[in-house]
């Protein structure tokens, strides 16, 4: 009787982790897409003015380079879910299974590792960046910095959700969005 409601507390709590990944994932996306519209934007209309009437909105040059910032550092999940990293996987090819999992666990080891590393770091630089103010906006730089430790705390998130099917069958995640079919088609 408790192995059932055990494996029932495990699809619920499965299902839970999978209702979080999706919301996070889909606030994820919706952050990067959101930057990358803004920046387009700001850009566009910076230009126009600057060569219609040869003047700029000043702040838009450093509010693009700052989205760009956070859209590169929360970017590194979702592309990690993807294998979209620059990666190289001669080794865990050639050896065989059992050792290529051995390298799957180090290689995410190493990058869990390093991501935790930086959401430290970044928090510290964060904590330091307060008086800082940058140079147009006069906004504190610690809103820029804060990209740091969420970008890579997502990216220990997102590694979370990839690590049994990697770790088991160096399998990434695949995703309609991003089908080289589609790419070609449009």
């Amino acid at each position: 009787m408790t192995a059932v409601a055990s494996s029932g507390e495990t699809n619920l709590v499965l299902s839970a982790v999978r209702a979080v990944d999706r919301a996070v994932l889909g606030v994820n996306r919706a952050c990067m897409i959101a930057a990358l519209a803004a920046m387009a934007v700001m850009v566009f209309v910076s230009v126009s003015l600057r060569y219609l009437t040869d003047d700029a909105i000043l702040w838009a040059e450093e509010l693009s380079r700052y989205l760009m910032i956070w859209l590169c550092l929360i970017g590194v999940g979702p592309v990690l879910r993807l294998g979209g990293h620059v990666a190289v996987d001669n080794l865990h090819v050639a050896v065989p299974p059992m050792a290529a999992r051995v390298l799957r666990v180090v290689v995410v080891a190493i990058v869990a590792g390093f991501a935790l590393y930086m959401t430290w770091a970044g928090l510290g630089y964060v904590a330091r960046s307060w008086r800082q103010t940058t140079p147009v906006l006069h906004i504190p730089f610690a809103y820029v910095a804060m990209a740091v430790p969420i970008g890579f705390g997502l990216s220990v998130w997102h590694l979370l959700m990839i690590l049994v099917p990697y770790v088991r069958d160096g399998a990434f995640e695949t995703s309609d969005d991003l089908a080289p079919e589609e790419a070609s088609a449009a």
